[in-house]
Order: C-alpha cells, then structure tokens, then sequence
C-alpha cells in the first residue's frame, strides 16, 4: 500500500496554506515507466504539454514512453497562482535489438492498398487512447490478464534486411488458442475491433485518467464497447488474428500516447499453464 508523505498529510489538513505545494511521487522514473503520485487536489499539474486530472485524495499518473529524454519536468500550478517546476531524471533503457536478412520485401512491406484501412484503424485506436475520464482503476494493482510464458519484451525491434521496424510496445504472453484473457485491473471497454490489419482482434480498456490496456491478436472479444469490467473478469480469448506468428496475447499500456511496458507494474512473470492448474 502507497501511503502519502507527512507533508502532503500537513497539507489536506491546511489545504488554505499557501505552502501547500508538494508533489510526492511514489513510482521509478524510467523509460516506459506508469509514475503515480500525489498532489495537492488545488493545484494544477501539467506533464509532457498535457493537463494532469488529480482527484480529490490528490492521487495523479502520468507515463513515460521508450524513448524519453534522460530529463523531464512536471509542472505545478498552486491554487494562489504560484508554478513550480519539478525538473526529474529519468532512467535510460537498453533495448533488445534483432536483425534478420534476406527476408521478401512482400513480408516486410504494406501494400499500397491496405493503407486506408490501417489509416483508418490506427485513428480508431487513437480516438480510444484519447478518453481522460474519472476512473480511478490505474490505482489498483495490476494482475496479469493470461497465463503462459513471456514471448516478447517491451522496447525490443526488428532490422528486417538492415531497415529498422517499429519497436515492440508490449509484452507478449504465449498460449493455446482459447486461452483465457482477463482484464489486469477495471476499467470500460473503449474498442472492439474483430480484425485490424496489424493487431487482428483487439480490445482497448480506459483505467481512468489516460491510462489504457491493449489486448491485441485475439481469437474472440467477451465484451463490447461501454461495457465496465471488474478485474479477473474474462474479456477475451488468446488468438493468433492480424500479423501474428503464434498464438499470444500483446498486452499493451498507455498515458495517452505514451507507451508504458506493463511488465514494470507486475511482480514476477505470469504463471505457465501447466502451473496455474
């Protein structure tokens, strides 16, 4: 349990005092990192040129993507007009790399013809990434949606014949075809798409305050958009839709269109089928 500092606790208890301009923060600042932390509910938090929605209990998350700079800053409003600004380090990661030659180019590249579809797709998820409503689910727990072995790792990317692809924004959990997905924490459900081009059947979740889950590469959605879901209830099964090798599930995360690694927010690894019964 996150439990707030004293000084934050002088400040709900004085909230009309004019020093009441901390920011605690209780998570790593690294490279795809979900950070949470507390405020004083007056204040006004701006992060990465977005406004940051704080509650009453002062609790606030932001996200840092794979690739931001070794330095950030967090900027703080106070009710009587006075900004601070909260400058961070941030941890820098090192990245799976992998380079595979003599691939067809039919296999690395989109046809000309599937590009309004993807267009269309990517705005899709975008719009879904986009919801900043009131859920308080980002501060939950988060538990892993499937059981089975890590397949693939947030941050890693592919040189396909020396030309670099679009890094890997998620973790990948291997299983069977009709695997159980579950949802991580609650939330309601912003997309359901049956078969995008990319990531085949997909579902997108709202954790409230920008924060999303992406389950993609799907075989089948148990929800349907609007739907609120409580955490461990089914969502979906495991597939092998859109450009997918095997079956798995991509479990994605967002602050808006930060993209956060999953895997810093879980304790160990998912249990493996055969332990899990």
């Amino acid at each position: 349990m996150r439990y707030p500092s004293l000084f934050f606790i002088h400040c709900l208890l004085f909230s009309f005092s004019s020093l009441c301009f901390s920011v605690d923060i209780h998570s790593p600042w690294v490279q795809g990192g979900l950070i949470l932390g507390k405020a004083n509910p007056s204040s006004g938090l701006e992060f990465l040129g977005k406004k940051v929605k704080v509650n009453n209990q002062g609790d606030f998350v932001v996200g840092l993507g794979r690739d931001t700079k070794p330095s950030v800053q967090l900027i703080e409003t106070t009710a009587s007009g006075k900004v601070i600004t909260h400058t961070y380090a941030v941890e820098q990661r090192t990245y799976n790399e992998q380079k595979i030659t003599g691939v067809p180019k039919k296999t690395v590249n989109v046809p000309e013809s599937a590009l309004p579809r993807i267009r269309k797709e990517v705005r899709a998820a975008k719009k879904a990434r986009k919801v900043d409503s009131d859920l308080q689910s980002f501060l939950q727990k988060f538990i892993w949606p499937a059981q089975g072995i890590i397949s693939g790792v947030y941050g890693s990317r592919r040189y396909y014949n020396g030309v670099p692809k679009r890094p890997h924004f998620g973790v990948d959990i291997a299983a069977p075809q009709g695997s159980a997905v579950i949802a991580p924490a609650s939330g309601v459900i912003t997309l359901v798409h049956e078969n995008m081009y990319f990531s085949g059947g997909t579902v997108i979740m709202d954790h409230g305050h920008g924060i999303s889950s992406t389950f993609i590469h799907l075989h089948k959605a148990h929800v349907k958009v609007g739907d609120a879901v409580k955490q461990g209830q089914l969502i979906a099964e495991i597939g092998s839709t859109g450009r997918s090798t095997g079956p798995h599930l991509d479990w994605r995360m967002n602050w808006f269109d930060q993209r956060l690694d999953p895997q810093l927010l879980m304790d160990g690894l998912p249990l493996p089928l055969s332990a899990a019964k």
